[in-house]
């Protein structure tokens, strides 16, 4: 483990607002992500998983502050890390793509250029050879005539061509870990496959880890060689993807499962998750954020937030009372 490249250890902050209670975004969360690892954060809206990535990257809000924790990615700490440090991370060792590529690209600039700055922010070259390597990064991410297509406005391609656009950004600098938070939204089916094969096979060629942002259980278990669970900003459950989806030790993995819809299932069968995710601006949240959903909860020891513990080989979950 201590070999990994990204390791978040106890990432706990709270987001402040005028007047009102601060947010308890994130609470003791910590796992780990090899080179050439595909892991992916699961949970329903509200759990933390794009939070978890804005904080790695660095790009907080302002209103953010760190309680305590870690975010060491290739030996470099990034959690209270200086501006230019952050800067560097970005340029030499960390891509992101983005859930909305529309709102992500300059709509007044054209797709070329974008990529050509984003190469030159890194490392300084010749104009000439800046294009050329852009539509090398446009080509590969598997957009037809590269040359011509450079010259586009994003408000001229579709949501896919934008999303291939992303994903070139992305790889621009050669990333040891690319974050993708929720990279198909608002994709049709076809065109997600087509993503998400892209960021597989990139991510094979380089020797690339992926942290996939995703509420997308089937996606996860498809393309993901881990599966972390947050709910309410807690990690619940860290597990080989086999493990996770053939026998989840936390009951709220449990009911996520219960409630994806699955080839041959009747829709009758699906089980919604019960209650809803606690607002984590209340004063009295209780320390198992998932007790009050929770019908295995045990309440004295409920009272008590639960720890990560050891269930099998690369398993761990943090409830009292497992599955």
């Amino acid at each position: 483990m201590s070999g990994a490249l990204l390791q978040v250890r106890d990432l706990s902050l709270r987001f402040h607002r005028r007047g009102r209670t601060p947010v308890h975004a994130l609470e003791g969360v910590s796992f780990d992500l090899d080179a050439g690892q595909t892991l992916a954060l699961v949970g329903e809206s509200g759990s933390g998983k794009s939070v978890t990535a804005l904080a790695i990257a660095g790009l907080l809000d302002p209103a953010a502050e760190l309680m305590r924790g870690s975010v060491r990615l290739a030996g470099i700490e990034l959690a209270g890390a200086s501006t230019s440090t952050l800067e560097k991370a970005r340029r030499e060792l960390l891509g992101i793509v983005f859930q909305n590529p529309r709102r992500s690209l300059n709509p007044i600039r054209r797709v070329g250029r974008q990529i050509e700055d984003a190469l030159q922010a890194r490392r300084p070259r010749p104009a000439r050879q800046a294009r050329e390597r852009a539509v090398e990064l446009l080509a590969q991410v598997g957009i037809d005539r590269p040359e011509s297509r450079r010259h586009a406005y994003p408000w001229e391609l579709s949501g896919g061509m934008c999303q291939r656009v992303m994903i070139a950004l992305a790889l621009s600098g050669e990333p040891a870990l690319l974050i993708a938070d929720e990279p198909t939204t608002g994709l049709d089916v076809s065109t997600q496959a087509a993503v998400m094969d892209l960021i597989a096979a990139q991510a094979r060629q380089r020797g690339m880890a992926t942290l996939l942002i995703t509420h997308d259980l089937a996606l996860a278990s498809g393309r993901c060689q881990r599966v972390a669970v947050m709910h309410a900003g807690h990690l619940v459950e860290d597990a080989p993807v086999g493990a996770l989806f053939g026998a989840p030790s936390h009951p709220y993995s449990q009911h996520l499962i219960q409630a994806t819809p699955r080839h041959g299932l009747p829709l009758a069968a699906l089980e919604a998750v019960p209650g809803e995710v606690p607002d984590l601006g209340r004063g009295d949240l209780p320390a198992c954020r998932f007790a009050e959903r929770c019908t295995r909860r045990i309440e004295r020891a409920c009272e008590r937030m639960p720890v990560l513990s050891s269930t099998g080989p690369g398993h761990r979950v943090a409830c009292w009372n497992p599955l």
